[in-house]
């Protein structure tokens, strides 16, 4: 598996990262013993990174990975991991917390339930409105010489809070979705990312699975999936969307593979400071994931993916509207 270095200073991690938070729901019911058999699969494969939350599934999603790396060397697993969304009994979601206390409060718990020393990448989920991300970044790099933190990360952050957090420490990557139907870092993120020096971090390659080839319209629609309130599987805008994924399906059979290796591949391709974050649940799933590693995408293939999928070609937003309003990346 080839790797990249995440940033200037950051540690080497495969070309292409687990994503766990689907093991945990958000997208329906998981199976816990294949969810376990997939992280497996993936770091036999040579995945080293994988990325979880300490509010997926409220710390199931965090136990789950430390059963997973039980009798694994831990030197081997690059952990990252979001922190600061607030959770109640219910599973809702009650806002984001990036307190300097909170943040040291939030680790001690993900360094139990994973049952590891350290966490090799930490970062906010989303930017706290009311605490300067200085203070924020700053309580992580106290972590970090403390030595419970190797390296720091930000998430779904603009341009301008990408350059006041990285005046405080090393910054190695930005999470944030990336992909044929979600290019907005495009404009002034991603510049800003590689002017500094930053790897991204890509998630929702395949836009929670509506452009894998796979989805079908009325799937996704068990209390607590995502796509049952997301803009993009709703009516009047799911038809629009399959219709792109049919013109993109032309182009992978044509090259005799899957849709979802084909936008795999196309993130993958624009740069070596991206990795995309796959949300493999299934061993089959992130088989095909590592399929995309040898699909090569010609100046042609690049040229007829754009007319099939122009940039902006997506109906409705990646989030409901007023989640976005509250997403610093969006401003």
């Amino acid at each position: 598996m080839q790797t990249y270095r995440l940033g200037k200073t950051g540690p080497d991690v495969s070309v292409i990262g687990l994503g766990c938070m689907g093991m945990s729901g958000m997208y329906g019911p998981a199976d816990r013993e294949e969810s376990i058999a997939t992280i497996h699969a993936a770091l036999d494969a040579g995945i080293n990174l994988l990325d979880t939350g300490d509010f997926y599934g409220m710390g199931h999603n965090e136990m789950l990975i430390g059963e997973a790396l039980k009798g694994r060397k831990r030197e081997d697993v690059v952990l990252s991991v979001k922190f600061g969304a607030l959770r109640d009994p219910v599973g809702g979601w009650s806002g984001i917390d990036g307190r300097p206390a909170a943040v040291k409060n939030f680790l001690t718990y993900t360094l139990q339930r994973l049952g590891v020393d350290y966490i090799d990448i930490y970062r906010p989920a989303r930017l706290d409105p009311n605490v300067p991300i200085e203070d924020t970044i700053g309580a992580i790099a106290d972590m970090v010489k403390a030595g419970y933190v190797r390296h720091i990360g930000l998430s779904e952050i603009g341009a301008d809070t990408i350059r006041r957090a990285a005046t405080v420490a090393p910054i190695v990557d930005l999470q944030i979705e990336y992909s044929l139907i979600s290019r907005g870092i495009e404009e002034k993120i991603l510049p800003t990312t590689r002017e500094l020096g930053i790897s991204i971090t890509a998630y929702g390659v395949l836009s929670r699975g509506l452009i894998s080839g796979h989805w079908q319209k009325g799937q996704g629609t068990t209390a607590g999936d995502f796509r049952t309130y997301s803009p993009r599987f709703q009516e009047g805008n799911v038809d629009q969307n399959l219709a792109l994924v049919e013109k993109l399906r032309e182009i992978a059979e044509a090259k005799s593979v899957s849709v979802a290796q084909i936008a795999i591949a196309w993130v993958a391709a624009k740069g070596k400071d991206i990795v995309p974050i796959i949300g493999a649940r299934r061993r089959d799933r992130l088989t095909e994931a590592l399929g995309s590693r040898a699909v090569d995408l010609s100046p042609e293939d690049f040229a007829a993916i754009e007319r099939a999928v122009p940039k902006d070609a997506a109906a409705g937003g990646r989030y409901p509207e007023q989640m976005l309003q509250h997403m610093d990346s969006e401003r």
